[in-house]
């Protein structure tokens, strides 16, 4: 059991940015597409600590990062880039060229 300090999930990636808004971050956990930890989220409200890594889809590519910290509010895009570090950036599939 992990114990300490959370954070709802919806929140985190609102203050975090990488959700443009509360109610997409909302939509997001919701979609069964976001994961904490391998773990499949389908609540908004399931809390985030320190150390947990989130990953989801993002267009054609996934978002892995690991939460640094948590925060008490939305700050501006350079204090949000503390709470996490990003662990994937994959790139989209590259279609081949006829040779």
């Amino acid at each position: 059991m992990v114990h300490g300090p959370g954070l709802r999930l919806d929140k985190w990636l609102w203050f975090a940015r990488l959700a443009s808004s509360r109610s997409d971050a909302q939509a997001l956990c919701e979609s069964r597409r976001l994961r904490i930890d391998g773990r499949v989220i389908d609540r908004s409200c399931a809390l985030v600590r320190p150390g947990n890594v989130i990953a989801f889809p993002r267009g054609d590519r996934v978002i892995a990062v690991r939460v640094e910290a948590l925060a008490d509010r939305r700050g501006p895009f350079e204090e949000a880039r503390l709470l996490y570090t990003a662990l994937v950036t994959a790139q989209p599939a590259r279609q081949l060229e006829p040779a």
